[in-house]
């Protein structure tokens, strides 16, 4: 029996470190412009490594390369998940620099409306290549019934990736996020708010379920 016991801890053992060793799970942050999708990053980096990922901004397309924060520990109910958190920029069918001016002077637009549609291209890479999970930011106060939400949704869902649904602004007054549990019944719908920092405890649940 001791022999067998000895035997038992050190496969044991073995497992263990194998398990602790495995990388941690890309979670791409997709959506359109403007949901709050760095800002949910940020708000996750900083709650868990004291630091932030990106820029923030009310202009479209602030986030126009995919940002990476890894090795961020999420700790539930005793245990720890660590993932690394892909910040991509917002998917959209078309960047029109005119969108922009009202904000910079049009030679500037310009240069961003051309990375932006760069970094709408790099966000699709990412999606098909590179994560193993998602998480899918909507702004509760918009209609969640469009075309790049239709076709990202279905992307993710062809490559049967894991996804939660994140109804993300429900501190404005239009929120609705029966909306958008409507759009999508068929994923688990999150509200919150990421810059308020509202629900924060039920998403970082919903993360760990899903991707520990």
């Amino acid at each position: 029996m001791g022999l067998f016991t000895e035997l038992k801890d050190s496969i044991s053992r073995v497992t263990d470190r194998l398990f602790s060793e495995q990388e941690p799970k890309r979670i791409g942050i997709y959506g359109p412009p403007n949901a709050g999708k760095t800002t949910l990053a940020n708000r996750i980096a900083r709650d868990w490594t004291g630091d932030a990922i990106g820029t923030e901004s009310h202009v479209p397309h602030e986030t126009r390369r995919a940002r990476r924060k890894e090795n961020v520990e999420i700790e539930r109910d005793g245990k720890t998940v660590t993932i690394d958190i892909v910040d991509t920029p917002g998917v959209t069918t078309k960047v029109d620099y005119e969108e922009f001016t009202d904000e910079m002077e049009e030679d500037d637009a310009i240069r961003r409306s051309r990375e932006a549609t760069e970094g709408v291209a790099e966000a699709m890479h990412w999606l098909r290549e590179d994560v193993d999970g998602v998480v899918y930011v909507l702004d509760s106060a918009e209609d969640p019934i469009t075309q790049v939400n239709t076709m990202l949704i279905g992307i993710i869902e062809s490559r049967d990736l894991p996804v939660l649904i994140f109804a993300n602004k429900i501190d404005l007054d239009d929120s609705s996020i029966k909306r958008i549990e409507d759009a999508f019944p068929q994923h688990k719908t999150i509200p919150l708010s990421a810059k308020e920092g509202d629900n924060m405890d039920e998403v970082y649940d919903s993360i760990a379920e899903y991707f520990g």
